[in-house]
């Protein structure tokens, strides 16, 4: 074999085995192609996950509302005080955006010289559900409550009172009980507390 035919083959050899700049650009299209639509897929994915994690976040501090809510008002106890100015209130006191009320269970760790009840308040303002803790159960007239925000961006907050009756009343105690002056309307506790 002459060296010119060697030459030829070796030629056709590499032409077999190298690509050409049009299938270089095609390549280069198809691989950009599918990298966008990748990117906007994962763009995608990122957005869904963000919004995902900032709906737990809500669902997790509504439940931990529900939870304290729900908690105090198991430890409720027939306990009235006196308020601002030595009137005498109920143990549980409730209108349809606010309710208030004396519990037991105040942790007291350090044995200090004080009570283990603790009033409490839950209301809704400036769109905001808070709960409320006064530091004596009665009251002076300065005397107001710690309120820390449970849940901002709160639409709604209503509760309703379930009687011995077994009806609904939008404030605790009733009103018909109040105008007649029952005897136990300081101790006095609804059946249920609903929303």
């Amino acid at each position: 074999m002459s060296p010119r035919t060697a030459r030829a083959n070796s030629r056709a050899k590499v032409r077999q085995w190298g690509f050409s700049l049009i299938e270089l650009l095609v390549a280069l299209a198809v691989f950009a192609t599918m990298a966008a639509l990748a990117y906007g897929g994962l763009d995608s994915v990122a957005r869904t996950r963000t919004e995902l994690a900032r709906k737990q976040d809500d669902f997790r501090d509504l439940m931990r509302g529900f939870g304290l809510i729900e908690r105090d008002l198991r430890q409720a106890i027939a306990r009235p005080v006196r308020g601002n100015y030595g009137e005498p209130l109920p143990a549980l006191i409730g209108s349809s955006g606010h309710i208030e009320f004396t519990r037991t269970g105040f942790a007291n760790p350090l044995a200090e010289p004080r009570s283990h009840l603790e009033r409490v308040l839950y209301e809704l303002d400036d769109a905001e559900l808070k709960r409320g803790t006064y530091a004596v159960l009665d009251r002076a007239p300065a005397t107001t409550p710690k309120l820390a925000t449970l849940r901002g961006s709160v639409d709604t907050f209503r509760l309703r009172y379930l009687d011995a009756s077994n009806r609904w009343s939008d404030t605790w105690p009733p009103l018909r009980d109040a105008v007649a002056g029952s005897p136990d309307l300081l101790t006095q506790f609804p059946r249920a507390v609903g929303e």
